[in-house]
């Protein structure tokens, strides 16, 4: 069966407690909330295949309820935000029936008493902190701010507030703010639901790589692969991004390998 299919089952009903649980059972018209083995039971490092589901479904619950929450950010929710909301989706290629649960999750993050630090706390502790995997949703929810055109204050301040709980320094988040918005910019990802007028320039690939175009050759590849590394789709999975998000960890490799190449031909028409 499915990782979906056994979310359906409710065979995470019986370890996905917590406010998490309570989200995906709304969502899904479930009762998971009632599991038998709470957050307060997690503990330690391990992390086995059980482990590797529950970090899945917390993965994919929290993007997308908390995305909602974002987008309710300033007070309501614009078509513009619904449809940026759609459109992530579209990128991530969801099946039709993971992308309604995904809907339903966005619609639950929207509502008054949505427990934002609650469902923070439980997926910091489900993910076993692992950085790598709190950053790629830092990422997904920093696209989907940028996704619209307008990213305001009031969703930079939740964001950092989101960082805050989840133990993910500013200094990192405005960081990857920069990368996002650069790859935003150079990626042609994006042209089809917001046509821009100029093409993806030399400057936003240097952005995308977080360098400066005085940069070496040397610090130039070794930015790129970092980059390759932390983004790698396989490794991702390993650590609990569900396998049906795979696509976006995908998407990100190629504008990394996009950026990098721009640079690398740019420099051997100069020589």
């Amino acid at each position: 069966m499915s990782w979906l299919g056994k979310i359906l089952g409710g065979t995470f009903g019986f370890f996905m407690g917590g406010p998490l649980g309570a989200v995906l059972g709304a969502a899904l018209g479930h009762q998971f909330d009632k599991g038998v083995e709470g957050i307060d039971r997690l503990g330690g490092d391990g992390f086995n295949l059980g482990d590797q589901a529950r970090v899945q479904t917390a993965f994919f619950t929290a993007t997308f309820s908390v995305m909602g929450h974002i987008a309710k950010a300033d007070g309501h929710v614009s078509p513009k935000e619904i449809e940026m909301a759609k459109a992530v989706m579209s990128k991530m290629e969801l099946s039709p029936e993971l992308r309604k649960t995904a809907i339903n999750l966005f619609n639950e993050g929207k509502k008054e008493g949505f427990p934002l630090d609650a469902a923070l706390e439980q997926f910091r502790k489900e993910c076993h902190r692992r950085s790598t995997l709190i950053q790629m949703f830092i990422e997904i929810q920093l696209q989907a701010a940028f996704a619209d055109g307008d990213f305001d204050d009031s969703e930079e301040a939740l964001l950092l507030h989101i960082c805050d709980q989840l133990g993910f320094s500013r200094y990192s988040f405005q960081r990857i703010k920069a990368l996002v918005e650069a790859q935003q910019r150079f990626s042609s990802s994006w042209q089809n639901n917001h046509p821009r007028s100029q093409g993806p320039t030399l400057s936003d690939a240097y952005q995308s790589l977080g360098q400066k175009e005085s940069a070496s050759d040397a610090e130039v590849k070794k930015a790129y692969r970092r980059l390759m590394s932390q983004h790698h789709p396989d490794k991702l999975v390993s650590k609990g991004l569900p396998e049906e998000m795979m696509k976006i960890a995908t998407e990100k490799t190629k504008e990394i390998q996009k950026a990098y190449e721009t640079i690398r031909e740019a420099r051997k028409s100069a020589q």
